[in-house]
């Protein structure tokens, strides 16, 4: 990884949401179409009532949320009442990657995306963990 110059910026709210949709684009056949109907946001943090929701203290610990309902537990008789969303907050992934040091910034965006959209097939964090190593 090369050093950033001393003149350059963080990443801009558009740039993580253009690496979030190269990392979709990135997955295999049978997940990048349903991924692709997922909804994508990008803010500079969570709103604190997601965070009181998730018992979350500090915004700076939340990098992305799913938001939706994961294809496993849909219904088609059920209506749709509002479209699934895959969270990604600007401030803390620059915080993390800022720590690690060891990711560029295209690593840990996709690791997050994919994190997420691995909820909306219906993945537990500990279905995630056991064949995502990242957090060793």
């Amino acid at each position: 990884m090369t050093n950033p110059s001393p003149d350059s910026i963080a990443p801009s709210l558009a740039f993580i949401e253009q690496l979030a949709h190269e990392a979709i684009s990135t997955l295999p056949d049978p997940f990048r179409e349903p991924a692709t109907l997922v909804r994508l946001r990008v803010e500079e943090f969570p709103e604190d009532e997601m965070l009181e929701e998730l018992g979350v203290d500090d915004a700076f610990d939340l990098t992305g949320l799913y938001d939706g309902i994961p294809l496993t537990e849909k219904s088609t008789a059920e209506q749709m009442t509002r479209p699934d969303v895959v969270w990604l907050f600007r401030r803390p992934i620059l915080d993390e990657w800022a720590e690690r040091g060891n990711v560029s910034i295209q690593e840990l965006v996709t690791h997050v995306v994919i994190h997420e959209i691995a909820h909306h097939f219906g993945w537990s964090d500990d279905d995630i963990a056991a064949i995502d190593p990242w957090w060793e």
